[in-house]
This record gives C-alpha cells, sequence and structure tokens, in this order.
C-alpha cells in the first residue's frame, strides 16, 4: 500500500509528524532518501518532538548518530551517513547494535549504507515540489 503525507510548510510540520507517527508506528527502523536541503533533518525533528523529546536535535552530520529520549524514556537513534565512505566505518560505530535494538532508529542518507541495512527497514522519499511544500512517500 502506498502512503503520502505533503508538508505544506514549516507550520504543518507537525501535523504531518503526528501523522506519519500513527502510519509508520510498528516500524522502528526508517530510512529517509532524499536530496541535500530537501528537509530530512527537519521532519525528523517534528517526529522527535511529537515523541516528546526535549533535547535539541540537529543532524549528526559529523558525529554520525546522534541519540534522544522521548517522553516515555526510549531511545530515538538518529543517523546521519552522509560523510561515510567506507561501510566498516558504520560497522565501527556499531550499527548492528542499534538497528536490532527494538527502538526507533532514523537513518539520513541510507544509500551509504544500504547493504547493512535489514530487509524491514522502512524507506521513505521526501521531496521538494515546485511550491517547495514536501511530498513524504512510502509503501509498505
Amino acid at each position: 500500500m502506498k502512503h503520502k503525507i505533503t508538508i505544506r510548510d514549516t507550520d504543518d510540520l507537525d501535523r504531518a509528524a503526528a501523522e506519519f507517527i500513527r502510519e509508520t508506528g510498528k516500524d522502528r527502523i526508517i530510512a529517509f532518501h532524499a536530496p541535500m536541503g530537501a528537509g530530512k533533518t527537519t521532519f525528523t525533528t517534528a517526529i522527535c518532538k511529537a515523541l516528546g523529546v526535549e533535547d535539541t536535535v540537529c543532524s549528526p552530520t559529523f558525529t554520525i548518530l546522534n541519540e534522544y529520549i522521548t517522553r516515555d524514556g526510549e531511545p530515538v537513534y538518529h543517523f546521519d551517513f552522509y560523510r561515510i565512505r567506507e561501510l566498516r566505518e558504520a560497522v565501527d560505530i556499531g550499527l548492528d547494535d542499534y538497528l536490532y535494538s527494538g527502538h526507533l532508529c532514523i537513518i539520513e542518507w541510507p544509500e551509504n549504507v544500504e547493504p547493512l541495512l535489514p530487509a524491514e527497514t522502512l524507506s521513505v522519499r521526501i521531496t521538494v515540489n515546485p511550491d517547495l511544500s514536501r511530498t513524504v512517500e512510502w509503501d509498505d
């Protein structure tokens, strides 16, 4: 089944994130595929906010991984593999431990570690539309 959420503007992020969580609640590994500047981190921030994360959410471009805690005390692992050049770098941070932890893992630039991702990874596309709205799409 195809799913699609349109984010009209930044004021619409909270609604879109809540809808995304409702529709993907069972999925634990979410891979955002989108070009630079499409809003992967911005949408991740909105998702974390909806989950009750109080920490500042930012792109882990240089650290590769940020960990946040939800209002329920559950960790959310936020990866950014933009700077990964070799799969070994992801393996060295213990990627498997995070992916198989049962906790929510949100991955930016998953194409750089694709061979390491489990089959149950939810692949989500974010597209920038001509009117600068965003379309978030996935199949289940």
